[in-house]
């Protein structure tokens, strides 16, 4: 058995989650922050039989895609700011984040 963590941004979480309920995979969502970007995530929790983990990989994959968004870095904390001009930076963001984990116990009441 394995235990899915899956870090996607709110943007396709909701899709992430009607897919998953399709495929019959029972996920928990948490919500969580990205430290980059200090965006809005979502956590999902996905425990399955070794034999199931690509077909969630492949609904993920389906689920979560990469875009470009427009990013006004932070102020840096050192220095004068007063010759500092933030100026919009484009990032990739969205996809998944993805880690596979073995369980040593599951038990569910």
């Amino acid at each position: 058995m394995k235990l899915i963590i899956a870090i996607v941004q709110d943007k396709d979480s909701n899709r992430l989650s009607g897919e998953l309920v399709k495929a019959n995979f029972r996920a928990t969502k948490l919500a969580s922050t990205g430290g980059f970007l200090r965006a809005g995530n979502t956590t999902f929790m996905i425990g399955v039989d070794d034999s199931q983990i690509e077909a969630v990989m492949e609904v993920i994959r389906n689920s979560c895609k990469i875009r470009e968004q427009l990013v006004t870095p932070v102020t840096p904390m050192s220095g004068t700011t007063d010759s500092y001009l933030p100026l919009p930076v484009e990032v990739q963001v969205g996809g998944a984040t993805v880690f596979v984990m073995p369980v040593e116990r599951f038990e569910h009441f």
